[in-house]
């Protein structure tokens, strides 16, 4: 019992580490335009190159390594995550800056996938969904402190300093599932095997789903700040704070999605969907109160979260005892549909349609909601919800 809490708590800390570093530069763009000699919307190319790191390099360095001793590889891919970080710190142009994005972004997805794979082993079947949501956590601390104190980092000692801080800490977390995770032999699972699972039928709907949520997310997340201000009329610091209880929102939100999952996988993962539509979709008659908006932004951060914990969940019951490409796939998801979504409420700002954004997003939130629907038997009885976590428990506790 306390050995699992150990490697949650580990897992918990990493999460937060790779998380913080996603977004980090996106707060540190003019100062690093100006130190390197580019254009802030060069700068800007940086998050790009992480994105498309995860996206492509994800599922290859997955699969590559889906043979590989667990405790190994996760230690490896934190390594490789430190030095891509330690290379950002030191980078002394634009291009090297960039190579180390890429470097650090290829352990991304992989580390991910190895963590909430190694998280549904640490925990009895019947708590898969709140052990997912509290290693999931460390994302949603990752937005809410992780990124704020990153840049305030940057802007009193130069941006550089944060990648050196985000270094020491990726050593640090490494020390520390070294020191937590168990042994654990290579998984006796195929590479065809895993494509097998990743191109059935139920899987590629719930990634699709995935994908369609973050997307509706995005799509108002990435603009809120600007419909808090030309909309709702708050000041700048007012929506800092706002901001803040989005984050506490989301973290709250994860949490109880992860725990009422394991009571009823199928009904929460309807529940939160077509909750998060209602609301969005609330948005634009919700921002022209003050008072109203800062109940739909709370409204807003608890349920944006929800997605992690279910859908890992629910990946999980239709991957079997293939599960590893699926969830790399599924992560990658996560970013294409945020990438989606920001580009698609870029498209409507553009075009003045700012305060019309929570529709749009709430078209997308119904779309996957449709999508939960088109799968025969995608939801079982609370009995077989668990059916792929338990023959990875089973499989991991033959290694121990």
């Amino acid at each position: 019992m306390r050995r699992g809490i150990a490697v949650l708590a580990a897992l918990t800390v990493s999460v937060f580490v790779v998380g913080t570093s996603e977004y980090l530069i996106a707060g540190l763009l003019p100062q690093v335009a100006d130190d390197l000699g580019v254009s802030v919307a060069t700068a800007g190319q940086a998050v790009t190159a992480y994105a498309l790191g995860v996206v492509i390099g994800g599922p290859a360095v997955t699969i590559l390594t889906v043979r590989l001793p667990r405790k190994g590889l996760a230690i490896g891919l934190l390594l490789l995550f430190a030095a891509g970080n330690a290379i950002c710190a030191l980078a002394p142009s634009y291009e090297m800056l960039l190579a180390g994005r890429v470097v650090a972004s290829l352990s991304h997805a992989a580390f991910l996938t190895l963590a909430m794979l190694l998280t549904t082993q640490s925990v009895a079947p019947e708590r898969t969904g709140t052990a997912i949501a509290t290693v999931a956590s460390g994302f949603a601390v990752a937005t809410l402190l992780g990124v704020p104190v990153g840049v305030l980092i940057g802007d009193g000692a130069g941006w550089r300093a944060p990648f050196a801080v985000l270094t020491g800490l990726a050593l640090a977390a490494t020390l520390l599932l070294a020191l937590v995770l168990p042994r654990q032999e290579a998984r006796e699972t195929r590479v065809r095997d895993e494509v097998r699972t990743v191109t059935r039928r139920p899987v590629l709907l719930v990634i699709a789903t995935t994908s369609l949520v973050m997307a509706a997310v995005a799509t108002v997340f990435t603009y809120l700040a600007p419909t808090l201000t030309r909309i709702s009329g708050f000041g700048t610091t007012a929506v800092s704070v706002l901001l803040l209880v989005y984050g506490a929102g989301s973290l709250l939100g994860g949490l109880i999605a992860g725990r009422l999952a394991d009571r009823s996988l199928g009904a929460t993962v309807r529940g939160t969907i077509a909750a998060l539509s209602g609301v969005l979709a609330l948005v634009p008659l919700a921002a022209g109160w003050k008072a109203s908006a800062v109940v739909v932004v709370l409204a807003f951060g608890l349920l944006a979260s929800t997605t992690t914990p279910t859908m890992q969940s629910l990946l999980l019951k239709h991957a079997g005892s293939a599960p590893t490409l699926a969830v790399a796939v599924n992560v990658c998801a996560f970013n294409i549909g945020i990438a989606t979504g920001s580009m698609a409420g870029g498209v409507m700002v553009a075009a003045g349609g700012l305060r019309w954004l929570g529709l749009a997003a709430a078209v997308l939130g119904l779309g996957a909601l449709a999508l939960t629907s088109m799968t025969e038997g995608l939801f079982g009885h609370r009995s077989d919800l668990n059916f792929g976590t338990r023959s990875l428990i089973i499989e991991a506790g033959r290694h121990e």
